[in-house]
C-alpha cells in the first residue's frame, strides 16, 4: 500500500471554505479517478499558523502503478482546478510514501 500525501498551508481567510471544498469536491474527485481507495484529512499541530493553518491530506492507493496512473492522467488537471479555485491563497507540496506495516 502507498500513501500520496499533500501538505498545504492555507490562507486564514479561506480556511473554512477550503475545508468544505476539500471534503465535498476535491476528495470525491480524487477518489473518483479510481486511483485511490480512501482519504484522510489531518491538521498539523505545533506549527507556525501566523500565515494560516497547515493540513495534510493522505490518499491511499493499492499500488505504485495506480499512483503512476494518477500522475500521468489526472494530476495536472486536479492541480489546475485547485489553482483556478484558490489562486495564490495556498501552497502545497506532495510526497509518496510506502506503508511498511
Amino acid at each position: 500500500m502507498y500513501i500520496y500525501n499533500i501538505t498545504s498551508k492555507i490562507d486564514t481567510a479561506i480556511q473554512q471554505q477550503w475545508l468544505v471544498w476539500l471534503k465535498e469536491e476535491h476528495i470525491p474527485d480524487m477518489i473518483g479517478t479510481g486511483c485511490f481507495t480512501e482519504a484522510g484529512i489531518l491538521k498539523l499541530l505545533e506549527t507556525d499558523d501566523a500565515e494560516g493553518p497547515t493540513y495534510a491530506v493522505q490518499y491511499k492507493t493499492e499500488s505504485k502503478s495506480l499512483y503512476n496512473q494518477y500522475i500521468e492522467k489526472f494530476s495536472h488537471g486536479m492541480r489546475q482546478k485547485s489553482f483556478d479555485k484558490w489562486g495564490n491563497k495556498f501552497v502545497a507540496f506532495r510526497s509518496l510514501m510506502q506503508v511498511i506495516n
